[in-house]
Formats: structure tokens, sequence, C-alpha cells
């Protein structure tokens, strides 16, 4: 089942969640740290939120390790891995090179799962891995290998993984494969063994040159670079953020195929359909999935996945996204999101009705 924004929306409702931004979280951050690129976003059991940022993405324009030429203060990058309280206050920072595993030179992505433990990728050419955590920083799993990757089909090996998310009930990791793969993969959360994989529609994913993505043709039978998230819903379905194609699909846990939506379908370029999650009510009454190219937040009904409304807009403002990227949902309803590239930010949009 295929349905287009342009053709299903019809008038936007009243009835839809409303949000406003809190220009004031988080605090400043200690120490003189600063943040480069925020690429990932998640809330914890404790409704504290994690961002991964790239430290590496800092340039002259932030006077990093240089200081500040008014206060003499020296700035530095924070560490990779930032932990804040419901305030916006930092508790712990941490991340970067260690014994045992390989840390991604761009790293890509954030899940806390249902014991809280912290999943991380990568997006650099050579970031073919994901790394497991405890919350303390403490090493308990890598899948895949930096600088390895045997395509598609390969069990053992990923391409560039872009983002994960853990079955509470069967300790399964789902993990979007990625900017370089074309498929969701999934693994033993424990040990890393291999247990299935998907390409679009449930197909045996394909790596052969694609056309680019035209709105006017019918859609690919694959998936696009990169399989950007994936998010698994209260009532066990798949959603996977295939984000050149300007769609989201749904399928059964074992790959079966439910249905898709192409989300503003005339956006060329770097797509749509960037990062995904739903709303806190127990049936997850709406899908929220952020937008770096028309830079808002799209309102999905999950029961019918028809857009219900939008928020957000270009700009630097409160409130505003330059290239926003990833998105996340607290147990209270309020929204999370990052920005890559010059945005180099983390904003929170309060649930109003928890006002």
């Amino acid at each position: 089942m295929r349905q287009s924004e342009n053709e299903t929306s019809g008038e936007y409702e009243d009835s839809i969640p409303v949000f406003k931004v809190d220009p004031f979280w988080p605090e400043p951050l200690p120490n003189n740290w600063l943040i480069g690129q925020v690429a990932g976003v998640a809330a914890d059991s404790k409704n504290h939120v994690w961002i991964i940022h790239r430290p590496s993405s800092l340039g002259a324009e932030e006077a990093v390790q240089t200081g500040d030429l008014t206060t003499g203060l020296p700035y530095v990058p924070a560490p990779p891995i930032i932990e804040f309280d419901v305030e916006g206050k930092v508790v712990q920072a941490w991340g970067g090179q260690g014994e045992g595993f390989e840390w991604p030179e761009k790293p890509h992505g954030i899940f806390l799962d249902y014991e809280d433990n912290v999943w991380i990728g990568g997006s650099g050419p050579d970031d073919h891995q994901v790394l497991k955590f405890r919350p303390d920083g403490t090493f308990l799993l890598q899948i895949g290998k930096a600088g390895k990757t045997g395509g598609s089909n390969d069990t053992k090996l990923l391409g560039a993984p872009a983002e994960f998310d853990v079955d509470p009930i069967t300790n399964e990791v789902y993990i979007a494969d990625g900017y370089l793969n074309r498929r969701i993969i999934i693994f033993d959360a424990n040990n890393g063994k291999y247990l299935r994989h998907w390409g679009a529609y449930g197909k045996i994913p394909d790596d052969s040159p694609r056309d680019p993505y035209d709105p006017n043709k019918s859609p690919s039978d694959q998936f696009g670079s990169p399989v950007h998230a994936v998010r698994i819903s209260n009532d066990g379905l798949v959603y996977v953020c295939d984000r050149r194609n300007d769609r989201i699909q749904v399928f059964q846990k074992d790959g079966r195929f439910v249905q898709e939506v192409i989300i503003a379908g005339s956006s060329l370029g770097n797509g749509s359909a960037w990062d995904i999650d739903f709303s806190h009510d127990p049936q997850q009454t709406y899908i929220y999935t952020i937008d770096g190219t028309n830079q808002c937040i799209w309102v999905l009904r999950r029961e019918n996945l028809k857009v219900a409304g939008h928020f957000g807009r270009i700009g630097r403002y409160a409130g505003q996204f330059i290239w926003a990227h990833s998105m996340a949902v607290d147990s209270r309803g309020n929204i999370y999101t990052t920005e890559v590239h010059t945005g180099k930010r983390v904003q929170k949009f309060i649930n109003k009705a928890t006002l």
C-alpha cells in the first residue's frame, strides 16, 4: 500500500499535538565546552536526554582551543556523548577512542535501549561499526569492523550504519544500514549474532546502481542511500526512513512489508524522511518525522499514515532549523531535535499538553 502526502493529507487537523520551543534548554555547557554537528539524540528511562556530536566539525570560527580575545578563556570541544538531565544540566560526558573498540571517525546516531545501554554508529567512509556501551561509558559490544564492508547481503559486516533500535521483547537490535548499504539488519543485542535482514518492500537488497529519485516515476524497489532511521512501535511494527526516496516504509518484525507513505514527495537532493519517533501515548497515535530538506517536523496519524500537520521552518532562531537531522521523544511527549553542518545545536520542544 502506497500513499502520497500530497494526495492524502487534505486539510490539516486542529487536534494534533502542539509544541512550544524552550529557548533556555539546555543550559550553557560547563568547562568552556562547545558542541559541533549534533548527529543524534535519544531519551532514556529517566527522561534524561543524550546527544552525540562531532568534535572534529568545530572550526576556526568557534575559536576552538584559541581562547576568547575578550576574556582569555580557552574554548574546547566537548566529549562526543553528553547526558543532560530534565532541566538541561550536564550530568556526564564521555566518548572517543578506547581499548577494545573502534570509535567512529564521524559519529552518527545514538539510541538508549530498555536497559539504558548506549548505542552509536558512524557515517564516515570507514565507519562500518555499531558500538554498545553502559551508561557510564563501559564498552560492551561492537558489531561490524571499521574500514571493512561487504555489501548489503553480508551477514557480518556493515556499511556506514545510521541508526538503531532495540526490541525489548526479543532483545534484538535493528540497524538502519545505512549510508553505504541499503537494508535493515538485525542482530542479537547481547552477543552480536546475525539474525536476518531485508531491503525495501521486504525484498533481498540489491546494491546495483539506481537512477536518482524522480517523484514522477514509480517508487524505487530498493532503498536509497542513506537508510537513515529505524524505530519499532509498541504494537510491533518496524518503521524505516528511506531518506532520499522521501518515504517511510512499515514492516512486520520478520521483514514482511506492510505499507509506505511518501512525505513531501517533490523533495529532491537529500530527501524528506530523516528521523522518526512516536507520540508518547500508549497507542502512539502520531508519528513525528524530521525533515532536513524542508526544515520542519511532519506529524502523521499512525493509523493511516496521513499527514496531519507540520511545524518548524528554516532559520537560526529558537524553534527554527538549520540542517535538521535527528529527533527523539521523551515519556512526557516532549520532542528533542538536533542539527548538523552549520546548525550545531540541540533543541527542546515542550508538548503543550503537559504545561
